[in-house]
């Protein structure tokens, strides 16, 4: 069988997943995110004004069964510019003429934003600088000192 005919047992037909893996231990279902097609806007003539393959994403923070409640106030803190008055985060993804496409850039995304926004950074440790550092620092700042010296006018000629 030739063409682009598909069977049912098709491997390329995967079921759709019921939770999006963003992190380990962070698994969003699919329930708590809104997918909404709207038309695109600028220009591209008669396609992009007449179908809906932007898609818009929004995915609410603040009320989230997903993320636990340090995990909510690190992804306030990083992400409030982008969070809404309601907690709600929103994407926009409409990069491709596919719907479906640009449904999968938005799922995509939204990964990629909360896996950064979920790392913690470790505490930075406080060090001293070496001796030798120290002394090379302060050999340049004498040897600069002595240059600008050298370029003064001394009055004597």
């Amino acid at each position: 069988m030739s063409g682009s005919a598909r069977t049912p047992d098709d491997d390329t037909l995967a079921p759709e997943p019921q939770a999006v893996d963003v992190a380990p231990g962070v698994r969003i279902p699919l329930q708590e995110i809104e997918l909404r097609g709207i038309t695109g806007g600028g220009p591209g003539g008669q396609h992009v004004n007449r179908s809906a393959t932007r898609v818009s994403l929004r995915w609410n923070v603040a009320t989230t069964r997903a993320l636990r409640d340090e995990q909510r106030a690190r992804v306030m803190q990083k992400l409030g510019g982008r969070i809404d008055a309601d907690g709600s985060l929103r994407i926009v993804a409409g990069e491709y003429r596919s719907q479906l496409q640009n449904r999968r850039a938005a799922i995509e995304r939204l990964v990629s934003i909360l896996s950064r926004a979920l790392v913690v950074q470790a505490p930075r440790k406080a060090t001293r600088p070496t001796r030798g550092s120290v002394e090379r620092r302060l050999d340049e700042k004498r040897a600069r000192s002595e240059r600008k010296e050298g370029r003064r006018y001394s009055g004597e000629d």
